[in-house]
């Protein structure tokens, strides 16, 4: 392959192809975010040659000069060894396009693209994007266990498209989850999965793929827990508190999405909002309905996920103060007012002000996730806002200049900020 004069496109020498999520999601009207391409009868030297820079290490992807999008040579693979890393890449000029796609995972991201825009589907990809069906390409597709993953999230993803998936591939899904292979994947891996998935617009079904292939009690064993554990009937119609946490986590998509600035993430709000009731896992059975102390026993199961899948540190002090005190923020008029500044002291509001309010959320999400409870008002959400703002803006400038020191400061912001709070309680006890 000759090297290209300075006025000459290096896509005109290359045998490209725009190939997986950009062909499916044109083919699905939908907005292609990332364009890849791949490569066929080239070799490293010649892409480098064209001013490519090499960016894989277990096979050869480049990031072109200019537009810095991905160009990977055609490729096979061959399992040798265990987990998703377990693979030799054999990446020769002789490799075909229809060997490539051979790899890949499911038929609708196995679709490749010609510059006159041909499609070439060798596995059918297209037929079974209008039939609405995630299918293997291969029986392959067990080799790779974090496919389970990839899969249930493209359900996720897909699900408002119609999309289901196909019984023998959910089949091998599960053969893989009982292989032992998910313990093979990496905490980070199993992360991005999860939370690529919490920022779709139907996280519960990647969630509730996972459960139906055996995936989760591998992945997550204290989510899968909730299933089967009742709640009392007054409260939680839905009953089961796998359900119901799934019912949050739609809520809670449903309020970060109607909100155009958070100063935390969407995705660390719905995490919490999946964490808010594991501790009704704990709960022994000649207890149920009731999960008395439930919030409390939470807290250790919060901390065991976010330590295995090294969860950042925002997600999980979020999920800590939702999971502890979700009831708090229920019974917010019952409490009173020295209850209130105490849990603010707990949720530090004087330093993670912006925390409060992805907070407040995650409790709605909670509220609202229960059968018939969807459109019921939650007047708590604008109380503790008000309480929070209002004890907020007691200030130590003022006891200082009254010539207050030390501890003595202390207890006179206290004593503001309580006074604060009874102000807006005595408030909102008179329009209630």
């Amino acid at each position: 392959m000759p090297k290209p004069s300075s006025n000459q496109d290096s896509h005109s020498i290359l045998n490209r192809f725009l190939v997986g999520g950009a062909v499916r999601d044109q083919l699905l009207n939908r907005e292609v975010k990332d364009h890849d391409y791949l490569v066929v009868g080239a070799t490293v030297e010649q892409m480098l040659s064209l001013g490519y820079t090499q960016v894989g290490k277990d096979f050869p992807v480049f990031l072109h000069p200019q537009t810095k999008e991905e160009y990977a040579l055609a490729r096979t693979e061959r399992k040798q060894g265990q987990g998703y890393t377990g693979f030799v890449c054999y990446a020769e000029p002789d490799v075909t396009i229809e060997e490539d796609l051979l790899r890949r995972d499911l038929t609708v991201n196995a679709m490749a693209k010609t510059n006159d825009g041909t499609i070439i589907d060798p596995f059918n990809g297209q037929k079974d994007l209008e039939d609405r069906i995630l299918r293997h390409v291969s029986e392959a597709f067990v080799e790779d266990p974090l496919r389970v993953l990839r899969v249930a999230r493209f359900a996720a993803r897909y699900h408002s498209y119609g999309f289901t998936i196909a019984d023998e591939t959910l089949a091998l899904m599960t053969k893989i989850s009982l292989s032992g292979e998910l313990t093979s994947l990496s905490a980070e891996r199993v992360w991005q999965e999860m939370q690529l998935s919490l920022s779709e617009d139907n996280p519960e079904v990647f969630f509730e793929t996972l459960r139906s292939c055996q995936a989760l009690n591998i992945i997550w064993p204290e989510l899968d827990q909730l299933w089967g554990v009742p709640n009392p009937a007054l409260w939680h119609p839905e009953i089961c508190s796998g359900v119901h946490t799934m019912m949050v986590l739609k809520q809670s998509v449903l309020l970060t999405n109607n909100i155009e600035k958070l100063a935390v993430p969407k995705t660390a709000i719905r995490f919490a909002a999946l964490c808010h009731d594991l501790g009704k896992g704990l709960t022994q059975s000649d207890k149920w309905p009731s999960h008395h102390g439930h919030e409390k026993a939470g807290l250790p199961l919060v901390e065991k996920i976010a330590a295995e899948l090294k969860i950042p540190n925002q997600y999980k002090q979020l999920a800590l103060k939702v999971c502890e005190h979700h009831l708090h923020c229920h019974k917010a008029f019952q409490l009173k007012s020295s209850t209130l500044l105490k849990i603010f002291n707990q949720l530090d509001v004087w330093r993670k002000p912006e925390e409060f309010d992805g907070f407040i959320i995650a409790c709605k999400a909670d509220f609202l996730g229960r059968l018939g409870f969807e459109n019921r008002p939650y007047p708590q959400e604008l109380y503790l806002k008000d309480a929070m703002t209002a004890a907020r803006k007691v200030s130590a400038k003022v006891f200082v200049e009254q010539g207050l020191k030390g501890i003595e400061i202390k207890e006179a912001m206290t004593k503001s900020r309580l006074n604060a709070i009874k102000e807006v309680k005595i408030r909102y006890e008179l329009t209630l």
